[in-house]
């Protein structure tokens, strides 16, 4: 049996002030505020589910913890096999705690070569008798993130052959573009090569290009640095919009991403590593743009 992934599932962030990120986040992003968890932590939604991002109280801003929601049982039992064959540790997260957090069934586990911290699970709580209702922007999802790392061929190539992540796109040497499949969309998980292991961004895509563009006037009424864009992505044909959040932890919005049947996809590309093979229209790009944003290690 294949390890079969349903969907990116949270991203979980450490923040320096919770009050002031869940209100960035809400009012200006336009997540909603699905009230408080363990240690005070924030959940905020962008679909049915409970909760999309996670926000906690953390001395250093960055990265806490990831989860991917499986496509059945099964599959996570299958991938919790693959990453003991691989000689990785992994926790059963108790129930309680599940509980908590609002998930079923989860498998923890931090990921060699990147350092970042997985939870694997069969199922989140969806969010009963009120749907997601889209304000400032027309948020379709969690989109994706990214992260680097100074062991990049090793990540990418424990992705592929342990966790069972297809690559849609590489650019040659500097990141890679990967997918949870049967999950469609080009990429859930990008691996860059960096100077240390961090986190890059977290993205939220949005469903008209109208969100980006009034994003635009938004950001700079309210005093957002914006970093980077509009810009397109040649690998997945988004058109992206990044700025910071309060502790300068770079957020994106994308708008359109190419999606891969599960059968018979095409091949992956291999783009040259330049820098219109990441942005096509030559947007300027502040050097504060990914610059910010640890890894928290040590939480199985």
């Amino acid at each position: 049996m294949a390890i079969r992934y349903k969907r990116l599932g949270y991203v979980a962030l450490n923040v320096s002030d919770l009050d002031r990120s869940e209100d960035f986040y809400s009012r200006l992003v336009g997540l909603e505020s699905m009230g408080r968890g363990p240690d005070d932590c924030r959940f905020l939604r962008c679909s049915g589910h409970h909760y999309d991002i996670a926000l906690h109280k953390g001395a250093t801003p960055g990265l806490k913890r990831i989860g991917f929601e499986m496509e059945s049982l099964e599959s996570l039992l299958e991938l919790e096999a693959a990453l003991k064959t691989a000689g990785v540790a992994t926790q059963r997260v108790p129930a309680e705690e599940c509980a908590d957090y609002k998930l079923r069934n989860c498998v923890r586990a931090v990921i060699p070569h990147i350092g970042a911290t997985f939870d694997f699970y069969e199922a989140m709580r969806e969010h009963a008798g009120r749907p997601f209702v889209p304000t400032v922007a027309k948020i379709q999802r969690l989109g994706h993130f990214v992260l680097k790392t100074d062991e990049y061929e090793a990540a990418v190539e424990f992705m592929k052959n342990v966790l069972n992540f297809r690559v849609s796109d590489e650019v040659e040497g500097f990141i890679t573009f990967m997918r949870c499949w049967p999950n469609p969309f080009h990429h859930s998980i990008g691996i860059g090569r960096g100077k240390r292991k961090a986190m890059h961004h977290v993205n939220f895509m949005v469903t008209e290009v109208d969100d980006i563009g009034k994003a635009m006037w938004r950001f700079q009424k309210e005093n957002v640095p914006v970093v980077n864009g509009p810009g397109r992505h040649p690998p997945s044909g988004s058109m992206f919009y990044y700025y910071l959040d309060p502790d300068n932890l770079t957020v994106e919005y994308s708008f359109g991403m190419e999606e891969f049947p599960e059968e018979k996809p095409r091949k992956p590309r291999v783009l040259e590593a330049v820098s219109a093979s990441i942005d096509f229209w030559g947007a300027p790009s502040d050097a504060r743009k990914s610059e910010f944003g640890e890894i928290e290690t040590g939480t199985m």
